[in-house]
């Protein structure tokens, strides 16, 4: 995500085809074969990109993230 310019959720997608999103600006990375899950809060004005929560996709499972 280091050098990346994203100024929206196209953006997002047209690099991480495989990403999800979540109200709120947040994003879901699917991470070696969908074993692992990324959720980030990503701040476009600001060029920010701040992780919320990560683990396997049996714990994100678990969670609720308000979907």
């Amino acid at each position: 995500m280091e050098g990346a310019t994203w100024t929206s959720p196209q953006d997002i997608k047209d690099r991480y085809a495989s990403a999800s999103f979540l109200g709120g600006n947040r994003v879901i990375f699917n991470i070696k074969g969908n074993s692992y899950r990324l959720v980030v809060k990503v701040r476009f004005q600001n060029g920010i990109v701040m992780i919320e929560w990560g683990g396997t996709h049996a714990e994100y499972d678990k969670k609720n993230f308000g979907q």
